[in-house]
């Protein structure tokens, strides 16, 4: 189960990149070098590779911090009947069913909740929530701002409401600054989203809503 959850996130990190590529790699090995101290018993003792089902991918989430305190605290609103086949964190963090923090050094971070390169520097935590089979069909990100926690939701808008979306469009985007430092950003179809905001409301009425907003292509 484990190692379905984590091809599950692979694939949903993929589908936040607007780009592609490929590299093949050919590799010539050069045959092993023999000499006259090789004995019989030597002879057929190759290394024991494992077998696939023996590898395992380390699923241990992170440490909570207040970004994904405050994004559960938000999933947890969200009535049971609406939710959806949910993962948090990066891939090497990663929790089921349930937000988790996103390592700033993770590449998806830019890739799946498309926080540009050159912001990265204004935040010191991130934690993340996404649709497990499609990231387009809802992505939250949660964010701790050092600078201008305004100015980081101005950016986060017009990344979100330019970008070039691939394998299915979201419908709406929410983008709210809470206790004046942390941004929220959502993005997905409506049937995700929508309750996701009551839970907002509920979970902190104070929350500066920026942007409540159709998505348009």
């Amino acid at each position: 189960m484990k190692k379905l959850i984590a091809l599950l996130l692979a694939s949903t990190l993929m589908m936040g990149l607007v780009a592609c590529g490929n590299a093949n790699t050919n590799e010539t090995s050069a045959p092993a070098e023999t000499t006259a101290d090789t004995t019989p018993a030597d002879i057929g003792n190759d290394p024991v590779t494992p077998d696939e089902e023996d590898i395992d991918i380390p699923l241990t989430p992170a440490a909570s911090n207040g970004a994904s305190t405050m994004l559960t605290n938000i999933w947890n609103g969200v009535p049971e009947d609406k939710r959806f086949f949910a993962m948090g964190g990066d891939f090497n963090n990663i929790v089921d069913g349930a937000p988790g923090v996103f390592d700033l050094a993770d590449e998806g971070l830019t890739a799946t909740l498309l926080v540009p390169a050159d912001q990265i520097a204004n935040l010191d935590e991130a934690a993340s929530l996404l649709h497990a089979m499609m990231a387009n069909n809802f992505t939250a990100g949660m964010f701790h701002v050092t600078g201008d926690a305004a100015a980081f939701a101005e950016t986060m808008h017009g990344v979100i409401a330019n970008n070039p979306w691939i394998c299915g469009m979201p419908e709406k985007m929410i983008i709210a600054v809470i206790d004046g430092e942390y941004v929220l950003t959502c993005f997905g179809i409506n049937d995700a989203v929508n309750p996701f905001e009551t839970a907002l409301s509920a979970a902190y009425p104070n929350a500066e809503i920026k942007y409540n907003k159709a998505i348009t292509g």
